[in-house]
């Protein structure tokens, strides 16, 4: 595969996820974020299981019990992401929850710093400093017009930031992303379908109105476009990968407005457009500066 193939996949990716934001909001209109969360990531462990499958028969180590621990730790603060930006997507714009998710760029190395002990690059702090001024513009100027899912989201922000780092560690050790991929989203199917038995109500008919919906994000966001994003990323840069998958934001906005008819102030665009540069500056100046660094 060269590497236009690669970054065109990605962007087919990104495109897939952004459409995700449009297929999540509408299917609330039918069926409860719990029962969303856990129809979705059901048919997601079932759309992953047959590469998993494949992984496994080239694996060279099988899965110790403390790699299982640390899959079904992962599947817990996926679960944390899901259920947070879900429900904020009940009171927020998928504009605003697919621009504020994608503040988890910022947040990895930040828990980096506080629980890794490791230090980041300078530009964390300035980027960091961005994103929460494209919030800020994104309320219009005024902190008080931020929605109960406008923050529910930063906080699905964070949970993919501890997901995103914890899964990149333990693939590390494992070489196994599909089976984390696969156990990550049973944990999640699980946790969701308990509580939305507990709280909300569901019926036969929900579900089938919401089906499109279910099988386009189960199938499709976490099953395919995971797969290509597996396959993209080692044959292209991580700096170019960035730029593609990050454009996810900018799909499920084009999207919200084509689809949804949906709109903002200029405030709001000039918080997205601050908030995506953030996302950007954090992904690849230090990339740029390790590639300036003399061979030694």
């Amino acid at each position: 595969m060269t590497r236009v193939q690669a970054n065109l996949l990605l962007l087919l990716a990104a495109a897939i996820w952004g459409g995700g934001f449009v297929a999540q909001s509408t299917a609330m209109k039918a069926i409860g974020p719990f029962w969303f969360i856990g129809l979705r990531f059901a048919v997601a462990t079932l759309a992953v299981l047959p590469f998993v499958l494949f992984e496994a028969r080239r694996a060279k180590e099988k899965t110790s019990a403390r790699h299982a621990k640390l899959y079904i730790l992962i599947g817990l603060a996926l679960f944390g992401g899901a259920a947070t930006q879900q429900v904020g997507l009940q009171t927020t714009t998928v504009t605003n929850s697919s621009f504020i998710t994608g503040l988890y760029v910022v947040f990895v190395p930040l828990i980096a710093v506080f629980f890794l002990r490791r230090a980041p690059h300078w530009i964390i702090w300035p980027g960091a400093l961005m994103a929460v001024t494209g919030i800020y513009l994104l309320s219009g100027g005024h902190l008080s017009a931020l929605t109960p899912g406008d923050l529910l989201t930063v906080v699905c922000a964070v949970f993919w930031a501890i997901q995103i780092t914890l899964a990149g560690t333990t693939v590390s050790e494992t070489g196994r992303p599909l089976a984390l991929s696969a156990t990550q989203f049973a944990v999640t199917a699980v946790c969701a379908l308990a509580v939305a038995a507990a709280v909300e109500p569901v019926s036969l008919s929900a579900i089938q109105a919401a089906a499109p919906e279910i099988l386009y994000v189960g199938i499709f966001s976490s099953g395919v476009a995971f797969v290509l994003q597996v396959i993209a990323q080692r044959y292209t840069t991580p700096s170019q990968a960035a730029i593609f998958l990050s454009s996810e934001a900018l799909f499920g906005a084009s999207l919200a407005a084509l689809l949804l008819g949906e709109t903002m102030p200029v405030t709001g665009y000039a918080g997205c457009a601050l908030m995506f540069i953030a996302m950007l500056v954090v992904e690849l100046v230090p990339g740029f500066a390790r590639r300036r660094l003399p061979a030694t």
